[in-house]
């Protein structure tokens, strides 16, 4: 992946595009709370989590369907994905990063944040160039 800042802010770091582009689809279906979680400097599967709140599993899986746009037009598609259209958590594997979209009942319960609080957490601003 290559590096590409989301925003041009300079304490921003620079992100992966194709993390950044999953962060701006998430943003434009109105997502809340987006962070990424720096998985590269502790034992991990994966590289780098992006964790978003939905207002409803509606908006849930049109966050879900956006990322997949957003990616699909680069030529990326995940390798595996979890969630039902019942779910309240939605699990998009691109191997270099997850994305997590939950509905906020679920993101408390689950709790990565906390789960992996020693990853570096870039907060992503919330208009991404």
């Amino acid at each position: 992946m290559s590096k590409s800042p989301i925003a041009s802010d300079p304490s921003t770091p620079a992100l992966p595009s194709d993390l950044a582009a999953a962060a701006r689809a998430a943003y434009e279906k109105k997502a809340t709370d987006v962070v990424v979680l720096d998985m590269r400097q502790i034992p991990s599967f994966t590289d780098f989590f992006l964790i978003c709140t939905s207002q409803n599993q509606r908006q849930m899986r049109a966050i879900a369907e956006a990322v997949e746009k957003a990616l699909k037009d680069d030529g990326v598609t995940p390798a595996h994905i979890e969630g039902t259209e019942s779910s309240e958590w939605i699990l998009l594997d691109y191997f270099d990063f997850v994305v997590h979209i939950f509905t906020a009942q679920q993101r408390r319960f689950y709790g990565l944040d906390r789960l992996w609080g020693n990853a570096e957490r870039i907060a992503v601003p919330d208009s991404p160039a």
